[in-house]
């Protein structure tokens, strides 16, 4: 099966579904538990230093605050998550949405944290996989379990868009 235009529709749908659960993970974490989620506005305020040609901090809470940071922040947390649903619709070429399945979801979902460990955290000053942080091993879990439900996220998000595609009538 070819990857169709109708295919890239339906992971735009998908990611921002999976992004949406991800958050109301992260708001049942912060609400049950006192536990905090990334804040947004830093990942904009990190992009947009990158505009100014910085791409590193040693502690990004420290930078300059910059405009519409937290737009910018948030824009790119549901551009990022679109872009991994379409990753899986391309590599699957689009048959993944006909019948999703939730191993691939979860290892898009848990693949993904490579990023935050890697490159986010070690920019933003944390250290690779949060090392410099007071608690590396309860940050590096937390975005473990994040990306994990992120992919749970993506499967159920796509179980719900062919719900309503095929038993609208």
């Amino acid at each position: 099966m070819s990857l169709e235009q109708s295919h890239i529709a339906e992971a735009v749908v998908i990611g921002i579904g999976a992004a949406l659960i991800m958050d109301l993970w992260n708001l049942f974490l912060k609400r049950t538990f006192d536990i905090a989620s990334l804040n947004f506005c830093l990942v904009g305020r990190w992009l947009s230093h990158m505009a100014l040609g910085t791409f590193t901090h040693t502690r990004i809470g420290n930078a300059a605050k910059r405009p519409a940071e937290c737009l910018i922040g948030w824009t790119a947390h549901f551009l990022i998550s679109v872009t991994f649903a379409l990753m899986l619709v391309v590599v699957t070429s689009g048959a993944w949405l006909e019948h999703p399945s939730l191993f691939p979801a979860l290892l898009v979902g848990v693949g993904t944290v490579l990023i935050p460990y890697f490159v986010v955290q070690p920019a933003l000053g944390f250290g690779i996989a949060s090392a410099k942080t007071p608690h590396p091993t309860q940050a590096r879990l937390k975005s473990l379990m994040t990306h994990s439900v992120f992919g749970l996220g993506l499967y159920l998000s796509a179980v719900a868009w062919n719900y309503v595609l095929y038993t609208s009538v």
